[in-house]
């Protein structure tokens, strides 16, 4: 049976999503697992599964297109199957007999082809995703009951996420016909949350339907659906008659407040007895703090200052460089297991070396180029650091290409210094200039930006001192180098003036543990703290 594939939601704010690249073309046999296509969002560059197996029989949005989220994309089924009432659903449904009509057409997967029908205008409310790593919420309160009236825009409910409690308002009108979630439960993001629907629609199916599977309120269901099944239900307000909230002010007894208001409040410093609530039975909510002033509360003196000027943003298409980094990085740091090893190195030495080494006609070295040629060295006696890993091997390469991170107006490129533990500093200090400057111009060949086998990315002649770099895949590990500081070190007993350098080695769990990092570490210290070993 032919499956539609919709445009899927990527990232939590995602609306719509462009085709980038199709993976598979109409005729090809689809795996579950496969990728079927790389899908540009408002985020990144995502290559998207498919979590079905067939044939793909139709593309519906080509390379460079747009479209909505949960719009068609493609259609995988059986080879040689006709997907024509797909294609054109209406067709479809004005060529089917009187009898039939009352069968709605399946056009995809969606809840409402379920084995329980859903009556017409029931809408069903599902846990939302509030944040971009929530996977389960906790119903606060509700600040709606069964058998109230829910205007487009209403409050139901305030839920607790992984990050923060949130109000979660309605994007739909109607009764509340079910509760889902009592305060205090939890579920899954998509789990049932509540129903809402036409004024006494029994929805006692569609609830036991949606809650199958899952331990939220399956229980309270026949107490609140008879409530919402109950003929006698709350009167509508006038469809010309706006619903107005009314101000109730806090005295004595019970403070009423959203636990979101209440965090708002205290990190805006107003006091709680100045705020009047607008919610229902007077509890204070999110408008309330947002649309507090101290005329309103009577004191005038605390006023503060409110900005008046005008939001004002800029939107830059990301260049293709932009969305490689983003897909690569993101790749690297989701998939290797990152850690990191912080040194720090006496400099002294490696001035003395470079001052008199540059005083060779024609001879220019900087500090990075003596730092790649120790990295280099080091790597040919720790294969490990200068490894790959694969899944079912790993490689330890005997060849030492050493990647120099270099920054440019779009991002960040790696060009390779191929053997570098074969050239000598003035070939590394020309070659890295070289690149630089080919890479600002953007006149760099693929060929020298692939092959590294380790990279170095050094951020100290910005006057950062320490930080920490994402590996640069397949790469094992990243050398992040720092700033020479002039600070008071201890010699010999004594406390004197030296010069410092911070680096941080971030590594590949999987191919090098803490302790052979830790003896690279070691031996690229020798090389650095005394370069002339370096040209013996």
């Amino acid at each position: 049976m032919a499956i539609i594939v919709n445009m899927p939601r990527l990232s939590d704010t995602m609306e719509e999503g462009t085709v980038a690249s199709w993976l598979k073309k109409v005729g090809d046999k689809i795996e579950e697992g496969d990728i079927l296509a790389e899908i540009e969002t408002d985020k990144a560059t995502m290559e998207f599964e498919s979590f079905n197996e067939g044939t793909l029989l139709h593309i519906g949005v080509q390379e460079g297109e747009t479209t909505m989220v949960d719009e068609l994309l493609a259609i995988i089924g059986d080879e040689g199957e006709d997907i024509s009432e797909l294609l054109n659903p209406t067709a479809a449904v004005e060529e089917t007999t009187p009898e039939d009509t009352e069968t709605p057409v399946e056009t995809a997967p969606v809840v409402e082809a379920s084995a329980t029908s859903i009556p017409e205008g029931v809408i069903v409310v599902t846990m939302p995703r509030l944040s971009d790593t929530m996977e389960e919420g906790t119903v606060a309160s509700w600040l709606k009951q069964v058998g109230d009236v829910i205007e487009e825009g209403d409050i139901l409910a305030e839920i607790e996420t992984d990050k923060a409690t949130m109000e979660f308002e309605s994007f739909n009108e109607g009764t509340l016909l079910y509760i889902g979630l009592q305060e205090g439960e939890s579920a899954n993001v998509d789990d049932l949350l509540a129903i809402i629907g036409p004024a006494g629609t029994d929805v006692s199916a569609v609830a036991a339907n949606f809650s199958a599977g899952t331990t939220t309120a399956t229980e309270a269901a026949p107490q609140e659906i008879a409530k919402a099944a109950a003929p006698e239900v709350k009167e509508t307000p006038k469809a010309d008659a706006a619903p107005v909230a009314v101000a109730v002010p806090h005295t004595t007894g019970r403070l009423h407040i959203s636990p979101l208001a209440r965090k708002m409040a205290d990190e805006k410093g107003i006091a709680l007895n100045q705020l009047v609530g607008s919610g229902e039975n007077g509890r204070i909510i999110k408008r309330d703090v947002e649309n507090f002033t101290p005329a309103a509360a009577g004191s005038a003196s605390t006023a503060k200052f409110v900005p008046t000027g005008q939001e004002d943003f800029e939107e830059i298409k990301n260049s293709q460089m932009r969305k490689t980094i983003a897909k690569r990085l993101g790749e690297s740091k989701f998939s290797a297991p990152h850690y990191y090893l912080n040194v720090e190195f006496d400099m002294d030495n490696a001035i003395a070396f470079r001052t008199q080494y540059n005083t060779v006609p024609d001879t220019k070295i900087s500090f990075n180029d003596i730092i790649v040629k120790a990295c280099a060295l080091a790597l040919r006696l720790h294969p490990q650091v200068n490894s790959q890993w694969f899944a079912d091997r790993m490689k330890l390469n005997n060849h030492v290409h050493v990647g120099v991170a270099v920054a440019v107006e779009d991002g960040l490129v790696v060009p390779v210094v191929r053997f570098a533990n074969e050239q000598s500093l003035p070939q590394i200090g020309a070659a890295v200039r070289d690149f630089a400057g080919r890479a600002r111009n953007k006149k760099l060949t693929p060929q020298e930006m692939d092959g590294s086998t380790f990279t170095v990315s050094n951020l100290g002649m910005f006057g950062i001192e320490s930080f920490t770099s994402i590996i640069n895949q397949p790469n094992s590990a990243i050398l992040s180098v720092g700033a020479i500081v002039q600070k008071p070190v201890v010699k010999n007993g004594q406390v004197v003036v030296g010069n410092t350098i911070k680096l941080t080695l971030a590594c590949d769990h999987r191919t090098v543990d803490g302790a052979t990092g830790a003896q690279f570490l070691q031996t690229l210290k020798g090389y650095v703290e005394n370069p002339v070993t370096m040209l013996v």
